[in-house]
């Protein structure tokens, strides 16, 4: 088979690089943050594969990117971070078709009571019969005992995303909202003085006149500027309820609901809010805000109909079997298996075979610990790729160029081996695997290795190494291969903090079971364990959401008290508009704007600040509202972006382009680097203090301009932590941080650890979530949390310095570090 052949590439920061690839191995590229790795593998191979793929079957004009040629290519998947369905009514099994299968089981096998002999029947036993229409067909069988007829419940009867099989209270959600009346009334206060949290402005007003016309209406007086708290019953149920509803028709039989505002028709705060959520599809700010999603009284979050619900497979409900984590289901599996006579296996031995061959791929990425209820939207990026990176073995396709970003990311050391050995399947089957990592042992594990940089953003973009492994080691040019010969570092002495500590006592939120930890305060901490262990749960459910919780209560925080504040740092995405980008979202954006809209040139052409926002018209390209691209839909396949032909990629008009600060248009700021801005914005201190910031936390290779949605997990994570450096700067802050290291290089972490330990010695202290072995290795103290994920963990295993814990035989951690 002919390598690919990359001749001339120069898209992004790659500098006019050439390249042979081999096919059918696995292919590691790695360098420093921003050295042009994603460039490579996504901007250009993944994009011409596309384009060369797409134009063989007619699709013309795709963007090409910017290499001479490239060859002995095929079609590319990719399978990123933070790809998943963003339904709530997506979840683990519905993603990945297992709960598909199970569903096909309870079809085949399911055992329920006859509604007239009160019998269990099974319906592999009963005669089935169908009734057809024309629009639709029904299948019905007979009682094994009494011949009764009754509807048989088909694999649509038990998916809650069907009108047959979804609990009619909750259409299946397992969820019901209500409104959280705190966020919505502050009681303490008037409806003058902003009672009513979302009344602003003319429009409060316009309400509050409503409602005063409501009460005359119902004959109730009321003070100007009476507190809510102080409103009678009465005058409660109009403000929050509404002259409709039930409520106010109770306490007013005789009085007819007026049919006008001026008359007093008021709709009521929270009729308001459902009305507005129910108009916007219930996706919208104002259900994280005002509601809260209680379990549904009717089916108690198990989604689907009663009668759905209560038949039984091997003595198991299917809502029971859903929220069990995939390695129980498998031990359950083995043991229906056995149960089976042999007309009943050949029923179902399709779906059973398919069922292992799913389950084995997914534990073996180390998501074993994951239930099929679980919301795919609360997945992390590392995750959900592993579920997608498990489930392309599903396909028979060879022959497929497969790019991934970091499949390792989340991933404990031991569980990295799973992942090698999906990654080695998918090259087995003839493909070529194209992996985009930091990760020693995946470098180790790879058939050939392209070592980007030497820095990054405009200071990378070559072939600094290539090869495998030990080739790398020796290349004297490799960034990688420098780091990788270095005798370790020995570790400075831990600190001991200020001799104060943080304590959680008795946790017991989702899989902590009753735990107590503590964690020194003027240290780093690691939270350690492999995944589902619990980390997450303890740092950001219990730590985080009490500064001090009352005495002898389970989940009990003290401590906390001696901070300024609490400031977490997740791996949520940032944002979902593509408006947002690094400038805007730090802040350093307003200061540019008005350092141009103060320029001479820009005040003799009557141009101001807001001219040089693209979120607003005056300024900006109309034509693709100033983010100098259109979106070309491609049906079929993923939208296109293509350059705006009117301002061709420029986002402003020729007017607001030809103010120059510095010899450098608007446009040619948001194409610099954050490196690069420093000596252009030398004089200015808010904007050095912002993008030194950046340069920190180890994006300065970021252009200001980059959209949010294109950044990963990690580096949104770090633009996220300068953002709250610079607003907090200065004071004794409690920093949780998750995963930080996510998508750095091994000298990346070192840099950013110099920043962690900079922030502790300046007063704060920082507890953080990590896999990463340098930074275990670099922490003061470590609690690590096991054994297992799911309900195997939750357990707390060590406790202690680094020394402590590798010294602890029962820490899974303490045998990597």
């Amino acid at each position: 088979m002919k390598n690919i052949i990359i001749k001339g590439a120069k898209e992004g920061n790659l500098k006019d690089i050439s390249l042979e690839i081999p096919r059918n191995r696995l292919v590691v590229f790695t360098g420093l943050s921003g050295s042009g790795k994603s460039t490579l593998a996504i901007d250009t191979i993944y994009q011409e594969c596309q384009r060369q793929y797409l134009e063989a079957m007619g699709y013309q004009g795709l963007h090409k990117p910017k290499i001479e040629y490239m060859r002995n290519v095929s079609p590319a998947i990719r399978i990123m971070q933070n790809e998943y369905n963003k339904n709530p009514r997506s979840s683990v099994g519905t993603a990945t078709d297992i709960y598909t299968d199970l569903r096909m089981i309870y079809e085949k096998l399911s055992k329920r009571i006859c509604p007239n002999c009160s019998r269990e029947i099974a319906s592999a036993d009963c005669k089935e019969e169908i009734e057809k229409s024309e629009d639709d067909f029904r299948v019905y069988m007979y009682c094994n005992h009494c011949n009764h007829r009754m509807e048989k419940l088909t694999r649509t009867h038990f998916s809650f995303n069907t009108r047959e099989g979804a609990c009619e209270t909750c259409q299946g959600l397992g969820k019901v909202l209500t409104v959280d009346e705190t966020s919505v009334v502050h009681g303490q206060l008037s409806l003058e003085a902003g009672a009513i949290d979302f009344w602003k402005h003319k429009y409060k007003d316009y309400q509050i006149t409503a409602l005063h016309n409501a009460f005359k209406h119902y004959g109730i007086a009321i003070e100007p500027g009476t507190p809510v708290n102080e409103f009678t019953k009465e005058q409660k149920a109009i403000l929050l309820y509404g002259v409709d509803s039930a409520q106010v028709r109770g306490a007013f039989p005789k009085i007819v609901p007026p049919k006008t505002v001026e008359g007093g028709r008021f709709e009521g705060v929270f009729t308001s809010l459902w009305r507005r959520i129910a108009e916007k599809g219930g996706n919208s700010r104002l259900q994280d805000t005002y509601f809260d999603s209680v379990v549904c009284p009717d089916c108690k979050g198990e989604r689907l109909n009663a009668l759905s619900r209560s038949v039984t497979v091997l003595d198991t409900r299917l809502p029971e079997l859903v929220s069990v984590s995939l390695q129980e289901l498998s031990r359950w599996m083995l043991r229906l298996k056995d149960s089976l006579g042999g007309e009943q296996f050949i029923l179902v031995e399709v779906y059973l075979l398919d069922l292992e061959t799913k389950i084995r791929r997914i534990v073996a990425v180390g998501l074993g610990y994951l239930s099929l209820d679980r919301q795919t939207i609360t997945l992390s990026g590392g995750e959900a790729q592993r579920i997608k990176l498990a489930a392309t073995l599903d396909s028979d396709l060879t022959g497929i160029i497969y790019i991934m970003d970091e499949p390792t990311i989340s991933l404990h050391p031991k569980d990295t081996h799973g992942i090698i050995t999906i990654l080695k399947e998918l090259r087995d089957l003839e493909n070529t695997v194209l992996v985009i990592e930091h990760d020693l042992d995946v470098m180790k594990a790879a058939d050939y290795m392209v070592d980007l940089g030497p820095g990054s953003g405009k200071y990378g973009g070559e072939i600094i190494g290539k090869g495998t492994l030990e080739d790398i080691k020796k290349q004297d040019g490799s960034v990688t291969g420098a780091y990788l010969r270095r005798r370790p570092q020995k570790h400075k002495a831990f600190r001991k903090g200020t001799g104060a500590f943080i304590e959680v006592k008795n946790a017991k939120v989702h899989n902590l079971k009753d735990i107590t930890v503590r964690f020194p305060v003027g240290c780093l901490s690691c939270v350690t364990g492999v995944s589902g262990s619990g980390k997450s749960t303890l740092v950001f459910e219990v730590l985080s959401k009490s500064r001090e919780t009352q005495q002898g209560t389970s989940n009990q925080v003290t401590g906390t008290g001696l901070f300024d504040q609490i400031v977490t740092v997740e791996q949520a995405p940032l944002a979902r508009m593509k408006r947002s980008n690094v400038a805007t979202y730090s802040g350093v954006y307003t200061e540019i704007r008005k350092i141009f809209g103060e320029l001479k040139d820009a005040v003799d052409k009557g141009i101001t600040a807001k001219h040089f926002s693209f979120n607003t018209k005056g300024g900006r390209c109309e034509n693709c509202e100033g983010l100098g691209y259109v979106t070309s839909n491609m049906l079929f396949f993923e939208d296109l972006e293509v350059l705006c032909p009117v301002c061709h990629g420029n986002r402003f008009t020729d007017d607001v382009l030809s103010v120059k600060y510095a010899g450098y248009s608007i446009n040619d700021v948001l194409g610099m680097s954050v490196e690069d801005a420093v000596p252009v914005f030398k004089g200015h201190s808010k904007i050095l203090k912002i993008v030194k910031l950046l340069i920190e936390v180890g994006l300065g290779y970021l252009e200001l301009g980059q959209t949010l949605t294109t950044l990963s997990g990690g580096e949104g994570q770090r633009l996220k932590l300068a953002q709250e450096l610079i607003t907090h700067q200065g004071k004794h802050n409690l920093y949780l941080i998750d995963e930080p290291t996510t998508g750095l290089h091994p000298i990346d972490v070192e840099n950013f650890l110099n920043l962690l330990n900079r922030m502790i010695d300046a007063g704060s202290t920082v507890i953080v979530v990590e896999h990463n072995q340098q930074v275990i290795k670099a922490s003061d103290w470590i609690v690590d949390l096991g054994p297992g994920g799911g309900i195997a963990g939750g357990n707390v295993i060590a406790e202690g310095t680094p020394d402590d814990v590798r010294a602890n035989k029962k820490s899974i951690t303490g045998r990597y570090i």
